[in-house]
């Protein structure tokens, strides 16, 4: 790449942003023991230690190694025990394995954190250049996106616990109620999708491109756990007509009847948030349902889901940032996408198979980390993000 002349002013700010997003990691970690740090009931759930230290080996491994001259790691084993999925840097530890890192400490994880980030002051104060600027920017977006995971990771791995643990009192995640009600009504046209313009935004995003869509109508409205309730109360997770047929396999072989986080105590429906458990209030908008619980709820009210790109031509119009929202659209590059080069190319390019698209953003989401192109996605038996469901008709007008 090439490199444009040094800026102070630049580089006081790229510092401030940086200091900024890496203070937000420890923030959220202060209600934590050290024992809330390690756990790990499932594989597709980290604990916070590790994210910690892998947010910060990303800018070891992607920066301060290549740009910093004479730069030495922290540890010669954090590189195996903190790389994510990054084939093209090496061997890493199996995913499944995270809970298992006792050692290093969190003590230890800190000391690491602290001596990157003063390395990191370093280069940055050294002067911005265009490799840096655009390698740090990735660095702190996928910080933003880690601290995400981290805060529902972290639930996943609260809600396990038969006592209900709180997080932070008044820390709900899910007790937003919608301020709209009613349907969007979009035209038959030709749309632009897709990001264009200077700021960042993921490889995935690219290139802008048009699409013709027929008439829709969308909803101004989250589906509410009031609304859910009455799916459930019509038998909705036992009538096999209503679910794709792995939505129906999932449901069958791991005995759902429920959201995930939901629980009946003395037949009043509650469910653990990170304040706490309480009871279910129905006109607050549904979290962590999966793409089949929410593919089988459209097809209970006689809809569907939205499709990406009608999601994306109406976001301008939508109140959206509550949920994370489950589209029809599979995981699949835009024309013209263009993996880049080396370890950053394996970033999204490669997950493109086997997964759904969610837009929009959540009450999770760091501040900064949403805009209308984003475009998220999972496994379509996975909820425990802060996902909900918009609904979009059948009909085409």
């Amino acid at each position: 790449m090439s490199t444009f002349a040094p800026s102070t002013e630049i580089s006081t700010n790229l510092l401030k942003q940086y200091q900024t997003i890496r203070s937000r990691s420890e923030v959220l970690c202060r209600p934590l023991s050290k024992e809330d740090y390690i756990p790990q009931p499932v594989p597709f759930v980290s604990p916070p230690k590790w994210h910690l230290a892998h947010t910060t080996w990303f800018f070891e491994a992607f920066i301060l190694e290549k740009l910093q001259a004479g730069y030495q790691p922290f540890h010669r084993d954090f590189g195996f025990l903190f790389n994510s999925y990054y084939n093209a840097v090496g061997e890493r530890l199996f995913r499944a394995d995270r809970g298992n890192i006792t050692r290093p400490g969190v003590d230890e994880v800190y000391a690491y954190r602290k001596s990157v980030d003063q390395a990191m002051q370093d280069l940055i104060e050294e002067g911005s250049t265009q490799q840096l600027d655009t390698l740090l920017t990735l660095g702190l977006h996928h910080e933003q996106q880690h601290q995400e995971l981290l805060l529902t990771d972290l639930k996943y791995t609260l809600a396990h616990n038969p006592i209900f643990p709180i997080y932070q009192d008044s820390f709900s995640l899910v007790n937003q109620e919608n301020v709209e009600a009613g349907m969007l009504e979009v035209d038959s046209g030709i749309y632009d999708i897709g990001f264009e313009g200077d700021g960042f935004h993921y490889d995935n995003e690219r290139a802008k491109h048009q699409v013709y869509l027929h008439r829709y109508q969308i909803s101004k409205a989250l589906v509410s756990n009031g609304e859910f309730l009455a799916f459930i109360s019509d038998g909705g997770y036992q009538r096999s007509e209503l679910w794709l047929d792995e939505g129906w396999s999932w449901v069958q072989s791991q005995g759902i009847t429920k959201p995930l986080y939901w629980h009946q105590v003395e037949n009043k429906w509650h469910q653990y948030t990170l304040s706490g458990l309480r009871p279910i209030i129905e006109g607050e908008i549904l979290a962590h349902i999966n793409f089949y619980e929410a593919s089988a709820y459209a097809e209970w009210k006689s809809m569907r889901l939205p499709t990406e790109f009608e999601w994306e031509v109406a976001s301008g119009f939508l109140k959206w940032g509550t949920r994370w929202e489950w589209t029809g659209s599979s995981y699949l590059p835009y024309p013209g996408f263009d993996k880049a080069p080396g370890a950053i190319g394996e970033y999204n390019g490669k997950f493109m198979i086997n997964q759904m698209v969610l837009r929009g953003s959540s009450s999770a989401t760091s501040p900064g980390h949403s805009r209308k192109t984003y475009r998220n996605f999972f496994h379509p038996h996975l909820g425990w993000q802060c996902t909900g469901i918009r609904l979009a008709s059948k009909q085409i007008f």
